[in-house]
Parts: C-alpha cells; sequence; structure tokens
C-alpha cells in the first residue's frame, strides 16, 4: 500500500499523525451512522477557561475548557482541531464515496474508478476469501531469490506495486535544477519510527512488542512458531543493521548534506555490492541514462556491503516480512488486526481501529488522492472562498514584503535577493490548475488488493516517465486536496492551501476578521514564511538549492534562530522527554513568522475601517491570539506524543500554542503581560527573524 508522502519543512500541521492514520490495519465490517454530522468545529469563546490569567498559562486560558471537557475517541492517538475538521470532512467525504458505490459512473470515469475501488475496500467477504493469494506471486519471487541481482528485481517489482523496503525512491524537481524532474533515492526500509526506537534504552519495550508483532505475522503467513521466532529475528537483526548506519531525523533536515548528485556508474563505484544496474534495468532506467540524486551514499555504500556479508537467506526473510507488513492493512482480518495491535495500539497508543470506511476513504487519499479530490472540490469548495482567500493573501503579502524590507540585521545585497525570492512567490488555493491524469488507470470491482496494485504501478510509470522532462508547476506535487493541511514547496517557490483546510476553525466566512486572520491568515503567513525558514532560505527565486546570502547575514539568522532551538528544548513533553528545538526549528520559525506577518496583515485590513467593537468583551487583537491558541489545542495519547517528539518536525501543538507568542511584542501589549508573569520572556532571549 502506498503512503501519502513525507511531509518535511512546509506541511503546516499534521504532519506524521496524519501519516499514522494510514497505516494501522482496516476494521473489519463495521458501518458506522453515515447520517450523524459531525459539529463545525469554529472558534469559540465556549472553548476558553476565563478562570485561568491568560498571563499565567495562555494555552489553557485560550482553551482550557475544551481539554477539561474533551476526550480523545478510542480509535484516534491525538484529538486536536485539526482532527475534528479532519473528522467532518471524512463524514463529507463519505458520501461522495458511498454515491459513487452506489451509482457508479460511465465506464472509465473518475465516478467509476472512485465508486469501484471504494466498493472493493468495503468488500470484506471477498477480502476474507481472497486470504493471502493478493501477494502470492511476490511471496513466490522472493522464496525464488537466487542472488543479489534477484534481490534487487524483486525488490524494484514491490516498489513498484505496494510498498518501498530497504529504501526510498521517488520523483522530485531537482533541487539545484528546479525545472527538471530527476530520480531521488534515500534511505528507509525501517518498520520503527527512527533509528533512535532500535538503540535507545527507553524503546525496549517497542523492541520486544515489534519481535513478538513480527514473528505473529510470519505465523499468520504460514510458519510454524518456532520458525517464525527466528525469522523475526532475522528480519529485526537486518532492520537493525540499516538503521545503524541511517541518519538521525535532525540530520535528514539539511538540504545540503542529503543532496549529491551521482551517475549510475558512479552510485556502483560508491557502493560495490549494490547492483545498481540491475536495479535500473528492473526499473526501467538504462544504466547510461541519467543522474540521479542519491540523498545518502554512505547508506547505499553501507547496503552494498551488507548485501554482500549477510546470507541471501537473511534478506529473502526481510523481504518477506516487509511485504506482508506494507500489505497487512489490506489483507484479511487476521492481518488487518495483527498490524493494528503493534502500529496502532503499541506506537500510537490507540485503543480501537477506525471505521472502516473512514480507513478505506484514507488508503483512496494515497492511491487516488486527486481523483476523489475532484469529485470533492466539485461539490463543496465554493468559488467564493478561493476568491476571499485571495484577498487575505494579498494582504500577508505586503505585510510580509515590509518585514523583508525592515529586518534591519540583513544587509542590503541579501535583502535584494530575498525580496526578488519573495516576487516569485505563487500561490495555489484549493485545488490544483491541472488534475492528475487517470485515464490510463484501469480500476475494478474484482479485487481491493489488485486495485491497490493497479494504482501503485500506475503512479510508478507516471513518475518514473517523468525523469528528465520539465517540472509541471500546475500540479499539485503533494497532497490531494481533501486532505486537511497547507505547504510550501521549496523548488518551486509555491504555496499551496488545500481545500480541506479552507474551513472552520482555519478560515469561517461567518466570523470576524480578528478570527480569520488568527487561524487561516496565520497560516499564510506560516507557508510564505517557510521560503525564508532555516532550510527554505536555501533556495532561491528560481527554487534552486543556491546561496545568496552574506557571511555576516548567515551568522546573524543562525544566531537569531538558536534563540528559538534554546526555547523549544526547554519545553517537556513528558517526564524526561523534552522537544527537540533543532528538530523543529523549520516550523518554530514558520509559526513564528507567520504569527508576526498575520498579525500585521489584520491591522491593514482593519485601517480604513471605524473602531472595531469587543466582541464577547475582547478586542480585535485578543481574539486574533485566542483563534491562534485554540487552533493548536491538542491532546494526545502518551506514545503518540512519543513518537511524535521523537520523530517529528512538528512541535506538539500545547506547545505551538504558545510557544510563538511569547516572542511577539504585540502578545504582551494585548494581554498586559508584564516581567514578572509566568508568561514573560526576557527580551534577550526573545527570537525576532522575519
Amino acid at each position: 500500500m502506498r503512503k501519502l508522502p513525507f511531509l518535511g519543512a512546509g506541511a503546516f500541521g499534521l504532519g506524521a499523525s496524519l501519516l499514522l492514520a494510514v497505516m494501522p490495519a482496516l476494521v473489519a465490517a463495521e458501518a458506522g451512522d453515515p447520517s450523524a454530522e459531525p459539529p463545525v468545529p469554529r472558534f469559540s469563546i465556549a472553548n476558553m477557561d476565563l478562570s485561568v490569567d491568560p498571563r499565567v498559562d495562555f494555552a489553557r486560558y485560550a482553551a482550557g475548557n475544551w481539554y477539561r471537557t474533551t476526550e480523545i475517541p478510542a480509535d484516534k492517538s491525538s484529538w486536536g482541531s485539526f482532527n475534528q475538521l479532519d473528522e467532518r470532512n471524512r463524514f463529507l467525504i463519505r458520501r461522495l464515496l458511498d454515491e459513487a458505490a452506489a451509482k457508479p459512473g460511465e465506464p472509465g470515469s473518475l465516478e467509476q474508478k472512485v465508486g469501484d475501488f471504494y466498493a472493493t475496500s468495503m468488500d470484506t467477504a471477498a477480502i476474507e476469501a481472497a486470504g493471502l493469494k493478493p501477494v502470492g506471486p511476490d511471496l513466490s519471487r522472493i522464496a525464488a531469490i537466487g542472488s543479489t541481482d534477484d534481490f534487487v528485481r524483486v525488490l524494484a517489482a514491490v516498489q513498484n506495486s505496494f510498498g518501498m523496503p530497504l529504501f526510498r525512491r521517488t520523483v522530485t524537481a531537482d533541487d539545484k535544477q528546479s525545472d527538471t524532474y530527476i530520480l531521488s533515492l534515500s534511505q528507509g526500509g525501517l518498520g520503527l519510527p527512527t533509528r533512535d526506537y532500535y538503540f535507545d534504552p527507553r524503546f525496549e519495550k517497542e523492541r520486544t512488542a515489534y519481535l513478538s508483532h513480527i514473528a505473529r505475522m510470519f505465523e499468520l503467513a504460514g510458519d510454524p512458531a518456532a520458525v517464525a521466532a527466528v525469522r523475526a529475528t532475522t528480519a529485526f537483526e537486518v532492520e537493525k543493521s540499516l538503521a545503524g548506519v541511517s541518519k538521525t531525523p535532525v540530520q535528514m533536515r539539511d538540504p545540503i548534506a542529503n543532496y549529491h548528485k551521482m551517475t549510475p556508474a558512479e552510485l556502483a563505484a560508491a557502493s560495490p555490492g549494490f547492483p545498481v544496474a540491475a536495479y535500473l534495468d528492473a526499473i526501467g532506467l538504462p544504466l547510461e541514462k541519467r543522474p540521479m540524486v542519491v540523498r545518502q551514499p554512505e547508506f547505499f555504500a553501507a547496503v552494498g556491503r551488507l548485501l554482500q556479508n549477510r546470507p541471501l537467506d537473511d534478506w529473502r526473510v526481510y523481504l518477506r516480512w516487509r511485504v506482508l507488513a506494507d500489505a497487512a492493512p489490506c489483507l484479511t482480518a487476521a492481518f488487518e488486526n495483527e498490524s493494528f495491535q503493534f502500529n496502532g495500539k503499541v506506537l500510537a497508543g490507540t485503543p480501537e481501529m477506525e471505521p472502516r470506511w473512514q480507513r478505506a476513504a484514507r488508503v483512496l487519499d494515497a492511491e487516488i488522492g486527486q481523483a476523489v479530490g475532484r469529485l470533492y472540490v466539485d461539490r463543496y469548495f465554493p468559488a467564493a472562498v478561493q476568491a476571499r482567500l485571495a484577498t487575505m493573501v494579498a494582504n500577508i503579502q505586503v505585510a510580509m514584503k515590509a518585514h523583508l524590507e525592515r529586518a534591519d540585521w540583513m544587509s542590503d545585497a541579501t535583502r535584494a535577493k530575498a525580496l526578488a525570492k519573495f516576487a516569485r512567490f505563487r500561490a495555489m488555493i484549493g485545488y490544483p490548475l491541472k488534475w492528475r491524469d487517470y485515464s490510463a488507470l484501469t480500476i475494478r470491482r474484482d479485487s481491493y488488493f489488485e486495485n491497490i496494485r493497479r494504482a501503485g504501478l500506475f503512479e510508478s510509470q507516471r513518475l518514473l516517465g517523468r525523469i528528465g522532462t520539465k517540472v509541471d508547476r500546475d500540479e499539485f506535487t503533494f497532497l490531494p486536496p481533501q486532505v486537511v493541511n497547507a505547504y510550501f514547496q521549496s523548488s518551486a517557490n509555491q504555496i499551496v492551501f488545500l481545500a480541506a483546510i479552507l474551513q472552520p476553525p482555519f478560515f469561517d466566512p461567518a466570523a470576524d476578521d480578528a478570527v480569520n486572520y488568527g487561524g487561516i491568515g496565520v497560516v499564510i503567513g506560516h507557508e510564505i514564511t517557510h521560503g525564508f525558514d532555516d532550510r527554505g532560505r536555501l533556495y532561491d527565486a528560481d527554487g534552486n538549492m543556491a546561496d545568496w546570502w552574506t557571511e555576516a547575514d548567515a551568522a546573524q539568522f543562525k544566531a537569531r534562530a538558536q534563540k528559538l532551538v534554546d526555547e523549544f528544548n526547554t519545553f517537556e513533553a513528558l517526564p524526561g522527554l523534552h522537544v527537540n528545538g533543532e528538530l523543529t526549528l523549520s516550523e518554530n520559525i514558520a509559526d513564528l513568522g507567520g504569527l508576526a506577518v498575520a498579525y500585521d496583515a489584520l491591522q491593514l485590513a482593519l485601517a480604513g475601517k471605524p473602531p472595531q467593537p469587543k466582541i464577547d468583551g475582547f478586542t480585535p487583537e485578543q481574539r486574533f491570539f485566542l483563534a491562534y491558541g485554540q487552533l493548536w489545542r491538542t491532546k494526545y495519547r502518551d506514545s503518540a506524543l512519543r513518537r511524535q517528539v521523537m520523530s517529528n518536525e512538528h512541535s506538539p501543538g500545547q506547545f505551538r500554542a504558545f510557544g510563538p507568542l511569547v516572542n511577539i511584542a504585540q502578545f504582551y501589549a494585548a494581554f498586559n503581560v508584564k516581567e514578572d508573569d509566568p508568561m514573560w520572556r526576557a527580551p534577550e532571549l526573545r527570537a525576532k527573524i522575519w
């Protein structure tokens, strides 16, 4: 099963917490009540706790009543405004899916493909009857592997259809030639969240559970218990050896250190033992055809050594395990349940699975997301929203330009290039200018897993066929429109706001300007600021990785950013577990910049209007910050919070709710925060970048 893409710097909010929803198993049968429409999660004074002093604990003041009265649903690992909107959005999407399945459109139409795919995903009787047959051909090919060349050919076949074992392969815009698509290879192959889970004593419980989980999966695939236990140890040890040569999440953040353009011959020379020619031949790329980006050459060199030093049977065991793990959520209930038992309960702490229809809808997002998205936009996204958002984007762009112009720590030479980059920014609102063409994809009502396999092959062929061609910037590269998120794309110098996020509590046509600028306005400012965060600043106006900073300006930037690192390092998510300020730096810079810019844009929106009356007793400036605080109300299960801190570039929501605020003078003025108040941060410690 394909996963939604990894979201690095630029994804506004959900990050891995949304991706986790795709991984655990689909629950058998249960349909739920399609008529129970979830409420609209609007900004509300009722969420506040007015008994709390905002100068003492602003996050509790803004949303304390919500924290006190809200329980995380049994089928979720965390719960907050994103999740509430996503839950309501899923209700809307389910209507589309049910209708498409009940009344499929003309053969070859999007309605037919969406409806047939969804129908097979809900046909649990057929899935149970198929048993392990959907992956039978893959398991047979693995059993017949007789050489390392055979191994990489089978590996390539699996990567082409429904999984990504051993390493990640994709096709992206070249970071240094952003108008051209290039093959990109990066480290991967792990079943645990990060390398630390394989070595850190804090994760001994997870490692023990993981070994048991692998063994149970082998047993479900027909291995005797004793054999399954031995093979589980082998599979785990292979993964551990890969983890040992993998970079940490912090090391993965550096785009310069993770960019190495190599010819196939150069990769082969750098990683003897890894049969590069056989692999490229298996994915249809001649050895001499084109260069590629190898994100971590040292990882592939180590893989070459491991392929030489480990018995071939170990690699057969490993690949068999990865096939079972990737396929499990779409196989029988026994496999589904075992997958959820570990990925859902152990890693995320989630007691129950989501309803099957919801899990299935997420799989469709991952497999044919823009087909579902086009139906969603046609039904639910009004043109008036796009027009109003364009006005807000314009105001925020004016404010951001002013911030760039008056940054007193930046030299004129660097500022000129920053403004040139900013002038080339492009916003895409709601949906792509060019939708993905699914005419070559065949979807039938024959088999859920075969539809997944066909969709995977379609996507692999689409991407591989683009290598060396010009980048189409009218498309959405990452997420489909029905996902609640937004992102910045460095290589395109482009900010994208997906249709699904343009709803309350982010954007509410019925709300005052202050609430909307504290919601979607901050999102817009956040994404624009990503173009000038610690990674985005390494790309120029054309989206190419280039150093356009003077040495003195770069040093100034790093010193200011370090204040955010130091601040977030002090936040304790769980006893003894602190937020990693370096891992979360890009998102924290974007939150801080987004707030500052959106606040100024609100003043632009209010300029020339009569003085605004208080609403519910609060000034526009206060409502702006309250809206932002409520946006980040979030509760986590401990396992999910631990995983978030260890692997996610986004700080947990409760820290995002106030962490940036204490760096902004306007916040202090709005709530009369004084030097002795707990929310006070000494001026010399405050971060001011943009």
